[in-house]
C-alpha cells in the first residue's frame, strides 16, 4: 500500500514525523519529517490532476478535514487527532531547517499566498499591495518582499504599521484616511486582497495601474458589488486564487527552507482551543494559532 502514517505536533495544517509506511511507499521512510496540507486525495485522472493542479480536480478533491473519504466512505478529520494516514502522493517533504510549529501554517496560509504570486509572476520591479494583515496577509508580505517586489500594506488599523514593516512591507497606508487612499490611485501592479469580511472592492480596484490585477484570496460571506468602470477605466482585472497543487506546495516549502521563511505563530495547548477561537474572532492573534497535539 502507498499509505504514510504520520504522528504530529500541529493545528489544522499538519506536520510531524512518519511513524509507519505501507509496502509500496517509496517517497518516505519511518522517521522522516512530513506534512499534509489542505488536500488528501483527488481523482488523479482528470486533466487538472494530471497537470499538477489537484486543487481544481474536475471530480472534486478530498479536503483534509470534513470531506467524504473516497476509500472508507467516512469523513476526513484532519489534524485534530494524534495521527493521520495519507497516500504518499499527497504527503509533502518538510525540511529540518525550520521549526515545525511555524512551518505548519505554510501548508494553507503559505501556499494560498505563494501560489497567486507565482502564477502572476510577481517579482522585482512590481508594485504590490496587500490588503489586510492577518494569517494570509502576513505571509503575502513575506513572499512578495522576498520575490523582490515593492510592498505596501493597506490596513484599517494604524497599530499594524510597525508589524507590517517588520514583516517586510516597504510602505503602509491607512485606508480609512481619504487623503491616503486618493494618493494611491493607479499606484499598484498587483493587489493581494486577504480580507474575508465585507469591504468595498471598488476602493482597491481604483488603486491598480493600467492592466493591474487584484487577486482575492479572502472570501467575504456576502456578494460584493463591482462597478464596471472600476475595471474598464484601467483595463484592470479582478481574479481569485485558492491553494496550490501538491507540486507547487512542495516548491513553496523548499523555497521557505532555502530563504528562512515561516509563519508567525502562537502555540497553544488543546485545552485552550475555545479561548483561541474567541481571540481569532476578535482578530487577536499574530498571526496563526498552532495546536500542540502532544497536549491532546
Amino acid at each position: 500500500m502507498g499509505w504514510v502514517y504520520i504522528s504530529y505536533r500541529t493545528g489544522h495544517e499538519i506536520v510531524g514525523r512518519v511513524t509507519a509506511i505501507g509496502s509500496q511507499v517509496e517517497k518516505f521512510k519511518v522517521g522522516d519529517l512530513a506534512g499534509v496540507g489542505c488536500l488528501v486525495d483527488s481523482c488523479r485522472v482528470c486533466d487538472k490532476c494530471q497537470a499538477g493542479l489537484e486543487q481544481f480536480c474536475r471530480n472534486g478533491a478530498t479536503g483534509t478535514y470534513n470531506a467524504k473519504d473516497k476509500h472508507t466512505g467516512g469523513v476526513t478529520y484532519g489534524g485534530y487527532s494524534n495521527q493521520i494516514v495519507v497516500d504518499q502522493g499527497y504527503v509533502l517533504k518538510v525540511s529540518d531547517k525550520l521549526p515545525l510549529n511555524a512551518v505548519a501554517p505554510l501548508l494553507c496560509a503559505g501556499i494560498t499566498t505563494y501560489s497567486p504570486l507565482r502564477h502572476w509572476k510577481v517579482g522585482k520591479g512590481h508594485r504590490v499591495a496587500v490588503v489586510g494583515l492577518g494569517g494570509l496577509g502576513h505571509m503575502a508580505i513575506k513572499f512578495a518582499a522576498s520575490f523582490g517586489a515593492e510592498v505596501t500594506m493597506l490596513s484599517t488599523s494604524p497599530g499594524k504599521e510597525k508589524d507590517a514593516k517588520h514583516l517586510g512591507a516597504h510602505h503602509f497606508a491607512l485606508t480609512t484616511d481619504a487623503a491616503q487612499t486618493k494618493a494611491l490611485a493607479g499606484k499598484f501592479d498587483f493587489i493581494i486582497d486577504t480580507v474575508s469580511a465585507e469591504h468595498n472592492y471598488n476602493t482597491f480596484l481604483q488603486m491598480l495601474d493600467t492592466d493591474g490585477v487584484m487577486i482575492c484570496v479572502g472570501a467575504p460571506p456576502t456578494p460584493s458589488q463591482i462597478m464596471a468602470f472600476s475595471l474598464i477605466g484601467g483595463r484592470r482585472s479582478l481574479a481569485g486564487s485558492p491553494i496550490g497543487g501538491i507540486a507547487e506546495t512542495q516548491e513553496m516549502l523548499d523555497y521557505c527552507a532555502a530563504h528562512n521563511i515561516v509563519s508567525d505563530v502562537e502555540v497553544i495547548e488543546m485545552a485552550r482551543i475555545n479561548e483561541a477561537y474567541e481571540r481569532m474572532l476578535k482578530g487577536d492573534v499574530r498571526y496563526r494559532f498552532v495546536i500542540d497535539m502532544a497536549t491532546l
